[in-house]
């Protein structure tokens, strides 16, 4: 293959492309430096929370608390939350202190952030005294190579200066196994769990042997049913999530239809008694009606995959359970999952207002108002209401048949989530603070009251910040270098007003805007 020879330059002329990347290249290096000069400050912010401490005999938890001050100072300047900015002050401790030549060439412009990463990725495991060995050689092993493939070569060269072997460092690596939560778009979030390799495969491995199983029952069963017989599955068409309701999806692996007649009868019997107990069909128990069922799913593999976990965490009871006292579930398999959702009635009523005033799910964004119906159709708890006024907005009561106090679900419906700055954790995880102490003369009163996270309620307490509530549920919090900064209630729409007991203070008459006629 020829490809056509392109056109000289014009007589003193440059390049345009060449012209673009030159531009491209040196926005890269000054954007590398500038990131380095800020991972040095942060490192700086670090060390004062560090020399706070230094010389006394501190216990961590001081410590603690002196770097979280440190971060909500940074973090309420900018705008952003206190817990990335402590992140982020860690992370450039650690590249500063132990990666020295890793930040120098990044503030030279020979290294880009995601270099960076890969560096620290595979230099984090290495024992603390071959660091500087690992750093200086990953570096140089840098050069005109991407990050992928430096991260391949570097992870070779980590194993090398390790002292101990693989078993032993998953022994520790063990310690580390978690779950946590990613919010993503459009009212979808990734559920990570960090698992031993054998289990997280061995997981991974079930959910597609399930998903398959039902593939082949659906396409057994789909059969007798005409190609155009096709709806949409539980979730698109608005029923109960989370029923188990897994009744037949596309295939989309090699699993062979040749299954015994007996598998197969017993994966229709699943299939129809989960649709029952979801409400989304009441089939008999014959083929045409599992048929039917199984046809009208058209759901992915990686989409049942998702539904059958889904499924198996939320209604599975665990089997090693310590709590079961018997044959029955025990005390683990009786919890269910609680969430706060704030559902505007006309929304429920008039789905076109959904982009107006959206359903939400505390602390984690909007969600669609399909799934908040069918959370308020099928929640077997009371709701808190909360009544506003349909001109203004402002709240005049609550109301709710729980035995809960009135002020607190007041304050539920006024604060929705923790009220320091940056903060969304769900106000029904939450504490109620006394923003002026009790001890100290401070009324049990919405005027004095409001949610903080445990976190954020630990470092009112035991830091140099200052909070106090101003009318109408404002908070105003004093940092420590004497910086001022107030969180509003979040509004419900049109606009809520939060208002109390005491008579509002009248206006001063040069306040007072003209008359509009």
């Amino acid at each position: 293959m020829s490809f056509p020879t392109p056109p000289p330059l014009p007589p003193g002329g440059a390049d345009p492309l060449a012209v673009v990347l030159g531009e491209v290249l040196d926005a890269d290096a000054v954007l590398s430096t500038a990131e380095a000069r800020k991972t040095r400050a942060l490192a700086r912010a670090g060390r004062l929370a560090l020399d706070v401490m230094a010389g006394q005999r501190a216990s961590s938890r001081a410590a603690e608390m002196a770097l979280r001050e440190v971060a909500s100072e940074i973090a309420a300047a900018g705008c952003v939350s206190d817990r990335s900015v402590q992140a982020q002050i860690g992370k450039a401790l650690t590249l500063v202190d132990h990666f020295p030549a890793t930040v120098d060439a990044w503030e030279a412009g020979a290294l880009s952030r995601a270099h960076v990463q890969a560096i620290v990725d595979a230099g984090t495991p290495v024992p603390v005294d071959k660091r500087a060995e690992f750093d200086v050689l990953a570096v140089a092993t840098a050069e005109g190579l991407s990050p992928g493939r430096l991260r391949a070569r570097l992870t070779t060269l980590a194993e090398r200066l390790q002292p101990t072997t693989i078993t032993e460092r998953h022994q520790r690596g063990r310690e580390e196994r978690c779950v946590r939560v990613v919010r993503g778009e459009n009212g979808m979030s990734d559920l990570i769990a960090t698992l031993p390799t054998v289990l997280a495969v061995g997981i991974y491995d079930r959910l597609t042997q399930q998903s398959r199983a039902l593939i082949d029952a659906r396409d057994k069963l789909g059969s007798a049913v005409s190609a155009g017989a096709r709806g949409t599955s539980s979730y698109d068409s608005g029923q109960p999530v989370g029923s188990g309701a897994a009744f037949g999806i596309d295939r989309c692996g090699d699993g062979s239809d040749e299954r015994p007649e007996r598998e197969t009868a017993g994966a229709l019997d699943v299939q129809e008694r989960n649709a029952t107990a979801a409400g989304t069909a009441t089939v008999a128990a014959t083929p045409g009606a599992g048929a039917a069922l199984a046809a009208a799913d058209v759901r992915s593999t990686d989409q049942v995959r998702a539904d059958i976990l889904a499924d198996l965490l939320l209604t599975a009871a665990p089997g090693a359970d310590p709590t079961r006292t018997d044959d029955g579930p025990g005390a683990l398999g009786a919890i269910r999952a609680r969430v706060q959702v704030v559902v505007p009635a006309l929304s429920v009523l008039d789905p076109a207002r959904e982009n107006i005033d959206p359903a939400e799910l505390v602390g984690h964004g909007p969600i669609d108002i399909d799934t908040a119906r069918q959370l308020a159709e099928a929640t077997k708890v009371p709701w808190d209401r909360v009544i506003t006024n349909p001109v203004t907005g402002a709240v005049l009561c609550t109301d709710s048949y729980q035995r809960t106090a009135a002020i607190d679900r007041y304050l539920r419906a006024r604060d929705r989530h923790c009220r320091w700055p940056g903060c969304t954790a769900p106000a029904v995880r939450c504490e109620v603070d006394h923003n002026l102490d009790y001890a100290l003369g401070g009324k049990t009163h919405v005027c004095n009251l409001c949610h903080f996270c445990q976190r954020h309620h630990t470092q009112k307490q035991f830091t140099r910040w200052q909070v106090r509530q101003l009318p109408g549920g404002v908070i105003e919090f004093t940092s420590p270098t004497g910086r001022i900064y107030t969180d509003h209630p979040l509004p419900y729409a049109p606009a809520v007003r939060f208002i109390t007991d005491e008579p509002p203070t009248p206006p001063h008459p040069r306040d007072r805007e003209p008359a509009p006629f």
